[in-house]
């Protein structure tokens, strides 16, 4: 079977995670440090703050800001569960916006459409990994004064307008949960905007305690006054000793994706029952997954089962949970994208020769 997923370790991973378990700090230290300063300096990031998961960097992100009860964060219902929760941790409301039914991304004019008074912030999902339309949603954000997150747990790599992900916004939120391009078991980061943005971070992560400035007394306690709110969210240098492997060649494998979209790309372009995400040439997606619309999806996907290669949907919408409140009826795009969207096996072990094969199986019919 050729699987949607996979999970990618360097062959050096055990080097480097010997060398954390030799030493016996296996809590945040240097390596951690290490893992930062990859982010920032190999993949182009800003002001990187490493942390347990992905869903912890968008919570530290929202308690950053300050929402609270009462407030509105404005996000598309096309992503994980995650993304929503956070919001509902913080007694907030998710605003469900409607998405680009080209690529599920949000659309900048329904973002606009949704803001209130009570707007706090604006969360947006790079879905699949492909870029959202960042000029216009930072417009948008600039006209109302209100901050954008970026929700970037697909687009590790992901480059806008010559920009990578990651440096653009306020808060950029990634994941390295164990299927995502760059593992580190399960782990995340936060990139903000400013070096006073990263100190706060930093001291959110862990319990609210500034580490650098908290030294031990006399009697062995560190000294500190905490001040507000802080979590116990802190990634650990084992796993930031993964994550460091992991990123050796992180540059090349992510080529290596593209060459395959390449080759979707071409062999589908007009293949009969099929209509490839609309991606613009201005951006690059990090291709976490590879999506298009298909007709008879239910056919589609069984068909493709059959023949040894999954297919899915990967994620509906998540405002049909009751958590959320329910169906929105106005998001039309979002509709539609619900019945048609599907994504083929786009990761580290699908190369050309077995791309072949995805795309054999699918041009048998459903």
């Amino acid at each position: 079977m050729i699987r949607i997923y996979n999970t990618f370790i360097d062959p050096r991973a055990h080097q480097f995670v010997r060398q954390v378990l030799q030493s016996s700090f296996i809590s945040e230290g240097m390596v951690v440090r290490d893992f930062e300063s990859q982010l920032e300096k190999g993949l182009g990031l800003s002001n990187c703050v490493a942390v347990n998961s992905g869903t912890s960097a968008l919570h530290l992100a929202l308690a950053i800001l300050g929402v609270q009860q009462g407030d509105e964060v404005i996000l598309p219902a096309q992503t994980f569960v995650a993304t929503g929760l956070v919001v509902v941790q913080q007694l907030a409301k998710p605003v469900f916006a409607d998405i680009d039914y080209s690529n599920g991304n949000i659309s900048p004019q329904s973002i606009r459409a949704k803001i209130t008074p009570r707007t706090k912030a604006i969360m947006v999902v790079h879905w699949a990994g492909y870029p959202c339309d960042m000029d216009e949603i930072h417009q948008v954000a600039s006209d109302f004064r209100i901050p954008v997150i970026e929700d970037a747990a697909h687009a590790l790599g992901a480059v806008y307008k010559g920009r990578a992900i990651g440096s653009i916004s306020p808060f950029t939120c990634f994941s390295f949960q164990a299927i995502k391009h760059l593992t580190t078991g399960d782990g995340g980061a936060l990139c903000v905007g400013s070096a006073e943005l990263k100190r706060e971070a930093l001291r959110r992560r862990w319990f609210g305690i500034d580490r650098e400035k908290a030294v031990p007394s006399d009697e062995g306690e560190r000294a500190y006054n905490i001040q507000s709110i802080g979590f116990k969210y802190h990634l650990n240098n084992y796993a930031a000793a993964l994550g460091l492997a992991n990123a050796q060649d992180f540059g090349s494998r992510l080529e290596k994706r593209r060459k395959v979209a390449d080759f979707y790309d071409h062999q589908l372009d007009s293949l009969s029952g099929t209509k490839r995400f609309r991606y613009l040439a201005d951006r690059k997606s990090a291709y976490w997954l590879y999506g298009m619309h298909v007709e008879r999806r239910k056919d589609f996907v069984r068909a493709l089962r059959d023949r040894g290669v999954e297919a899915s949907v990967i994620h509906q919408r998540i405002d049909r949970n009751d958590i959320f409140g329910g169906i929105r009826k106005d998001l039309v795009n979002q509709e539609k994208f619900d019945r048609t969207q599907v994504h083929i096996p786009i990761h580290d072990a699908i190369d050309l020769p077995t791309a072949e094969k995805v795309i054999t199986s699918i041009k048998m019919g459903w």
